[in-house]
């Protein structure tokens, strides 16, 4: 299928990863040249690393040419399917496209707006968004029942799950398409109606949020706040080693939205505030609740 990803930064170039080692043809577009080289460049090296890691060991058996299994994609092979521009007008011929910009309302309105003025009517638009309304984000679209969010998660290609929130416009065979492109990325689909925060932001920034204020009042240490989780409950990372992954700035703008939306029990903690101010922003700038080495 012919897919097309609206920016290119950690999350539009992972997406665009997913359906490129899926043997997809993707369109990636940036703002700019220099933008749009930087996006190719990452999407390049995150193909590459990936065939690398799930190389097979070679076996020391010999095989017969019908026992031997089919050759597996090179990198070259692969991103042959990619194509990085500034131009809208390479969405025209894309059965879907994923708007894929930073979590600010009238910038992903706006891109929503652009993206739909060349899709081809039967084709699906998509946001990437964390916790922006779906309803609200379809009042510029001249077709919101081709509109939904598919809210993938950080880092794209190890994860497993793909929210699909559906708005109160979205067609359900929409909604079938969208299911059966998430399980050809061998991923996990969820069904979520648009709320606030959705499913999954909301439940793991009500979680991220107490932990943030529980190390604020001196509860215990960021170490042992994960711990907690980790061993206690089976949670693969603690809530602010995620938040670090996430990105604070991510996880400030998600709980702005669900406080306005939801009340008090959203609010951000000042800790939160204050290390977004400071730049710290977790594992991109190398430091959060923890250090990174991001060399």
């Amino acid at each position: 299928m012919n897919v097309g990803v609206l920016g290119g930064g950690r999350m539009g170039a992972g997406i665009a990863h997913a359906f490129l080692m899926t043997g997809n043809d993707v369109v990636v577009i940036e703002r700019d040249e220099e933008m749009a080289d930087a996006a190719a460049s990452r999407i390049h090296e995150s193909v590459a690393r990936s065939l690398t890691r799930s190389a097979a060991p070679q076996t020391a058996q010999p095989q017969t040419t019908q026992q031997q299994a089919p050759r597996r994609p090179t990198a070259e092979q692969l991103t042959k399917k990619l194509h990085v521009g500034t131009d809208f007008a390479l969405f025209a011929d894309r059965d879907l496209a994923i708007e894929a910009v930073p979590e600010d309302r009238a910038l992903k309105g706006d891109a929503l707006t652009r993206v739909e003025r060349v899709l081809a009517r039967d084709a699906v638009l998509a946001s990437n968004t964390s916790s922006i309304s779906i309803d609200d984000l379809a009042t510029s679209l001249t077709r919101p029942e081709r509109f939904l969010g598919l809210h993938f998660f950080n880092p794209v290609p190890s994860s497993t799950l793909v929210e699909i929130v559906t708005g109160s416009a979205t067609d359900a065979d929409v909604v079938e398409r969208a299911r059966g492109w998430i399980e050809m990325l061998t991923k996990a689909a969820i069904i979520v109606r648009d709320s606030p925060g959705f499913a999954s932001s909301r439940l793991g920034v009500a979680l991220a949020l107490e932990s943030i204020r529980m190390l604020e009042t001196g509860v215990a240490s960021a170490e042992d706040i994960d711990r907690a989780m980790e061993l206690g409950y089976r949670h693969p990372m603690g809530p602010l080693r995620t938040t670090d992954v996430v990105g604070l700035d991510v996880r400030l703008g998600i709980a702005e939205e669900l406080h306005a939306n939801l009340g008090d029990r959203f609010e951000p903690p000042a800790l939160l505030r204050r290390l977004v101010a400071e730049g710290k922003l977790g594992r991109k700038s190398g430091e959060g609740f923890y250090r990174w080495d991001n060399r």
